[in-house]
């Protein structure tokens, strides 16, 4: 990983992601050339939240630089030649595939054949978006989160065309970035987060519209069980400590009775209908005042440092060194 450092991870798009994408990478000593292919992508809006989240880690002590130390590795361009230097580009542009196919020609006009490419896709599967690369063996799917710099959570995805092998390697150095990635070693739409977030979100639906249950129920429901666990340990691990059989059991009867629905739900179409998203505009499941919309934007931001914090104690490979350490004990 250190002799990566002194090249560069270009990342094309510089929207909401692509900015959080561009500060975890600083933060973990990467130097960064940030492409905005669209010219108004390139304002001081994007440089304004790289500089916030990094202010936002330094004070929280995710980093021990102020922002200008970091920023000192980042360049900011709208040429697509400056990503020469670069041996990953991630492409982090909207979920459209005319524009991603023009983006993707404009990087390879610029790129070498031996430098990775990906993209930060959670909906297109990566087989489809390899058939409009003019290298497909070196293109990846790399899905973040949001925030990018404060969860260790990082899919790297293969498509039918990929190197398991360069997959393998770019695994292992998403390590370096901060993450406990995961590799999805053959392409499903959806990869693995989403296809088991999307299960839950058809329950919750399937719940709530036939009346089981309201909203603030189901919200309430998965915070305090699901929501108090999952970060810990995850759904197998869990099923683990807890009690397999049981598990077994249940499965027989319930699984039976799951809602496998494959249309959109009433709830989520109406309110898109009406142009609702949230609290970006304060119409969603809930209603949002502007001032209650900023508070919850606030309270997530610092919640996501502090689980952050709270679940790097618990790391999968800190339990793996401890682990090893007691076993050389022993030897």
């Amino acid at each position: 990983m250190n002799s990566l450092n002194k090249s560069s991870v270009g990342v094309v798009g510089l929207g909401l992601m692509g900015t959080s994408i561009i500060t975890d990478l600083l933060i973990n000593d990467q130097k960064v050339v940030a492409l905005a292919p669209i010219s108004s992508d390139l304002d001081d809006n994007a440089l304004h939240r790289i500089k916030k989240s990094l202010q936002s880690c330094y004070e929280r002590g995710m980093s021990q630089s102020k922002p200008e130390v970091f920023l000192e590795n980042l360049t900011m361009t709208r040429d697509y030649h400056d990503l020469a230097q670069c041996w990953i580009v991630m492409e982090c542009v909207s979920e459209k595939i005319e524009i991603k196919k023009d983006v993707y020609n404009k990087i390879e006009l610029a790129i070498g054949d031996e430098v990775l490419l990906t993209s930060n896709t959670s909906a297109i599967p990566i087989s489809t978006l390899q058939q409009f690369v003019r290298i497909p063996h070196r293109f990846f799917g790399m899905h973040w989160a949001e925030p990018a710099y404060t969860t260790r959570f990082l899919e790297i995805i293969c498509g039918e065309k990929s190197s398991l092998e360069l997959g393998e390697k770019l695994h292992r150095i998403a390590n370096g970035w901060g993450k406990e990635p995961t590799l999805v070693r053959k392409d499903i739409r959806g990869f693995i987060t989403n296809r088991i977030m999307y299960a839950m979100y058809r329950e919750a639906f399937h719940l709530v519209e036939n009346g089981y249950a309201t909203i603030e129920d189901v919200d309430r429901a998965c915070k305090n069980d699901g929501g108090h666990w999952m970060t810990f340990c995850g759904l197998f691990r869990y099923m683990d400590l807890t009690g397999l059989q049981a598990y077994h059991t249940v499965m027989k009867d319930l699984f039976p009775e799951l809602s496998n629905r494959t249309s959109v739900p009433k709830l989520i179409d109406d309110i898109a209908r009406k142009g609702g998203n949230g609290i970006s505009n304060g119409i969603g499941f809930y209603n949002y005042t502007p001032e209650q919309s900023k508070k919850w934007e606030e309270s997530f931001e610092e919640f996501s440092f502090e689980i952050s914090q709270l679940s790097s104690r618990f790391s999968e490979s800190k339990f793996l060194q401890k682990s090893n350490g007691r076993d050389n004990g022993k030897d």
